[in-house]
């Protein structure tokens, strides 16, 4: 087996005694792209300087230096700054954008050893649940290629998904990169708001939510990777305890296979020695996880309303949409949704103190034909186009972390995830938990 395919700390291990040099591993990784990335289209652009900054790892260790992440092959989502490379964000607007110097975290993994081989795709502006883009085309699901990995971060869940690389990074303002885990079979972590520095970066719709996240095939590679992004030490893991949710206090109706499968993962868990609740979260009034999208629409519109207007044929027509109905808000509209926000993050956080950890399933449906935006029916019932993240924005309004953990398939073999929340501030305690819950939920069929 490739170091490529085995855990991490193996393929660190491996580069720290000579086995295996960061160059070989780049390279293999490189041949992968080429080989793997026609099918799915998870890589947008290859670092020309990818071989050279192997090399520049070996020499780093020859010199004595301990990298946690020696010669690890990483992909960066295409909203996130890698000096010298394109960050296009999936929009022609910024298709000759070249950044000018290294998101902060893409800095302290190349601090760590890691090299960054090349660019995932993400849709327009990471605001949309598929990843499919005028400029990048249509993403697909290495489990199924007819399917889409969801979005935004589904370059980064695919190039994993598929074996290019073992660390991919994405970002989370809404689910993005815990929903498109759950289609792939993958890990994926939301840490606590500003965890790890975000940015330097472009201009965000909506500041103070979205965070940087790793995605991995486990959560050992995800708690390694932790540590170099954040300095997050392993802890113990905590107490056998959580609080679940199906609907997550919601109404959010569950294809019939999605909810079967969370009735068998707390049934499985609570055989492993798991207690298990039931949570109840008071939402007030009518709020539901699309209740903030104003506050997107309306960010959007700020940043490139004018520019729609005079250009609209440029734009993902779907973010069109979105421009559009931001322009139609009112400033009453946007206060609104502010305060949604807040009563979101209250809510939530109140919830967490009452539970310790709160469990959901990560998207109430299975993923959905490639060609598609959203799916068009959940539960058996006509879905809105928000109706797949009915789960996941709650939890970056409120700052708290969060991550999803494979946990078997659907009738079509189509994977599932199990969503777990925590308290801000608990982040190593989470990733130690899911790592204890991990090797049970594999058995799940």
């Amino acid at each position: 087996m490739s170091p490529l395919d085995g855990p991490i700390s193996q393929l660190v291990a491996a580069v720290q005694t000579g086995a295996v040099t960061p160059k070989t591993l780049v390279s293999e990784a490189l041949a992968r792209a080429e080989n793997r990335n026609r099918a799915i289209n998870a890589i947008c652009q290859i670092n020309p300087h990818a071989l050279t900054e192997a090399e520049h790892v070996s020499k780093r260790l020859q010199t004595g230096e301990t990298l946690p992440l020696a010669g690890v092959p990483v992909l960066i989502k295409d909203n996130i700054w890698v000096a010298g490379l394109r960050c296009a964000q999936g929009s022609r607007l910024f298709a000759d954008f070249i950044a000018p110097k290294d998101a902060e975290a893409v800095r302290r993994l190349r601090v760590a050893g890691a090299v960054i081989i090349g660019i995932s795709t993400c849709s327009e502006f990471a605001c949309k649940g598929a990843t499919n883009s005028p400029l990048q085309g249509i993403t697909r699901n290495p489990v199924n290629p007819d399917l889409t990995p969801g979005g935004s971060s589904g370059g980064s869940v695919a190039a994993v998904a598929a074996g290019i690389v073992p660390l991919a990074l994405g970002t989370d303002a809404g689910g993005s990169s815990r929903r498109p885990p759950a289609h792939t079979g993958l890990c994926g972590f939301k840490p606590t708001q500003d965890l790890i520095p975000y940015g330097p970066c472009h201009d965000e719709p909506v500041w103070g939510i979205s965070v940087i996240c790793p995605i991995a095939r486990r959560m050992e590679d995800i708690s390694l990777a932790m540590q170099s992004l954040a300095g997050l030490e392993p802890v113990p893991a905590p107490m056998l305890e959580i609080a679940a949710s199906s609907d997550f206090g919601t109404g959010q109706a569950l294809d019939r296979d999605v909810a079967a499968n969370f009735d068998k993962v707390l049934g499985v868990l609570e055989s492993a020695g798991v207690s298990v609740t039931q949570a109840q979260i008071d939402w007030p009034g009518t709020i539901k996880g699309h209740s903030i999208l104003p506050l997107q629409c309306a960010g959007l519109a700020d940043l490139y309303g004018d520019i729609w207007r005079e250009t609209p044929e440029l734009f993902d027509p779907a973010i069109a949409g979105q421009i559009e109905t931001g322009l139609s808000f009112t400033g009453v509209d946007v206060a609104g949704a502010h305060q949604i926000s807040h009563q979101m993050r209250e809510t939530l956080r109140a919830a967490l103190d009452r539970y310790g950890v709160i469990a959901t399933p990560t998207t109430p449906c299975a993923a959905w034909p490639a060609t598609q935006d959203a799916p068009t029916r959940i539960g058996g019932k006509p879905a809105g186009p928000r109706d797949h993240a009915a789960f996941t924005p709650q939890i970056n309004h409120a700052g708290v972390p969060a991550l999803s953990l494979p946990c078997g398939t659907d009738g079509e073999g189509r994977p599932l995830g199990l969503q777990l929340i925590a308290r801000a501030g608990h982040d190593a305690e989470l990733i130690a938990l899911a790592g204890r819950l991990e090797p049970v939920l594999k058995e799940i069929a």
